[in-house]
């Protein structure tokens, strides 16, 4: 691979985005010879990106800010069928409702990472669902199904893994890799649209999207993926223990999207501050070099550098205030999380496995019990000792509140209401 010569790709060979690309020389010429439209697909299966789609958010605004015009594919018609890769079991069938208040939260996440509207590199956002629903299945057949061979098909990996686990595949998820192609046609067909990315398990998806540009108009197409994200230890990118890193701030809060990134593992962090940061790679490099306590520094550079991509620099420093706050001085910040309880269930008294439960800290009593047993539940900064303690209002502290702890980073409010 040449020393590309755009300023896109050079920006996502040096901080880690790039993992494959189908003419590599070629896009790179196309995008120094001018503005190149380019877009990433987003089902809408949920009210929120979480962070697993973060790296394919922050490939946009790269390209964006490169000088090229990103365009945002909602896939309101293919979430009605639903993407069979890296899966076992069929996604559950949404309604049309569901979809719509879904992508609706969805568009949330973009505007803080990209610049919507009509100049020549301005963002936009499309539904895939305004010509797949338009789609007459005989001449559909007919004018594209012969560009499909199925035996090609059998072997990509979301096909190949799930029938080598012995797991149902339907039709309806094997027409989902046909259907993104078209996305691919149509949108070059309607925007110029020239490069389909995506992560490195679409490669085989966007290899389809190339080829029946070509085969049907003759298009010069381009298709680049990155890696999927894991951390150090083997995880999946957008998932802990306590459930899904979601974007939007009614999902999940600033202030535990700041923890998140704070918790990432000493291995990580570098990367992480190339990928999920904006800041200079000589400042990044300086960041990594620190050792010992110093690489808690640098995962609070992270921490706050993050969250003020998704939610503002205002509420990543209230965040990383609350966090000093919390942890420096042992007080309470303002912005910790806060659950209500009723006063009158607090006054009769709550055993300390469901305060743990309502407060989100366990998932199940048998959770809980574990935390307290192991010693990582606190009440009021006080180790608890006894899984079968109840509290009630002679608990509350000089506040008027319950500071529940669960390990050393966790910590949730309760308040009586």
């Amino acid at each position: 691979m040449t020393e590309p010569k755009s300023d896109f790709l050079r920006a996502i060979v040096d901080r880690g985005y790039l993992h494959q690309a189908t003419d590599f020389e070629g896009l790179d010429a196309a995008l120094t010879k001018g503005t190149v439209t380019a877009y990433i697909g987003f089902d809408c299966t949920a009210p929120s990106l979480h962070v697993g789609s973060l790296l394919q958010i922050m490939v946009l605004r790269h390209l964006q800010k490169s000088g090229h015009k990103p365009v945002v594919l909602m896939g309101g018609g293919t979430t009605k069928i639903g993407d069979p890769t890296g899966r076992d079991l069929s996604r559950q069938m949404l309604t049309e409702d569901v979809i719509q208040a879904n992508k609706a939260g969805i568009r949330k996440v973009f505007d803080r990472f990209l610049t919507f509207g009509d100049g020549p590199t301005d963002a936009v956002m499309v539904d895939n669902d305004d010509w797949l629903s338009q789609i007459n299945y005989i001449a559909f057949l007919r004018d594209f199904g012969q560009h499909f061979s199925v035996n090609r098909m059998l072997t990509f990996d979301s096909v190949r893994l799930r029938l080598e686990r012995e797991q149902p595949l339907s039709f309806l998820e094997f027409n989902y890799m046909i259907l993104q192609a078209y996305d691919f046609l149509e949108l070059n067909r309607r925007m110029n649209c020239t490069l389909q990315m995506g992560g490195s398990d679409q490669w085989g998806n966007i290899i389809n999207g190339v080829e029946l540009g070509r085969r049907v108009d003759q298009a010069d197409l381009f298709g680049l993926t990155s890696p999927l994200m894991t951390t150090a230890s083997g995880a999946k990118m957008g998932k802990t223990a306590q459930g899904a890193v979601w974007l939007n701030a009614d999902q999940l809060s600033p202030y535990d999207y700041w923890q998140f990134w704070r918790n990432s593992d000493d291995a990580d962090v570098a990367r992480f501050l190339k990928l999920f940061t904006e800041l200079p790679l000589d400042e990044i490099d300086r960041l990594a070099a620190l050792e010992g306590a110093g690489i808690n520094e640098a995962k609070k550079v992270l921490a706050t550098e993050a969250t003020a991509l998704a939610h503002g620099r205002d509420a990543a420093t209230q965040a990383e205030e609350t966090a000093r706050i919390t942890f420096e001085r042992g007080g309470l910040g303002e912005d910790l999380p806060t659950v209500e309880i009723d006063k009158a269930v607090l006054e009769k008294g709550v055993s300390i496995l469901n305060l743990l439960k309502q407060a989100g800290l366990s998932a199940s009593n048998g959770e809980a019990k574990r935390l307290v047993q192991g010693g990582g539940a606190r009440v009021n900064d006080a180790k608890v000792e006894d899984e079968s303690q109840i509290f009630g209002l002679d608990a509350l502290n000089s506040d008027g509140v319950i500071k529940l702890t669960a390990g050393k980073k966790r910590h949730v409010i309760v308040r009586p209401v």
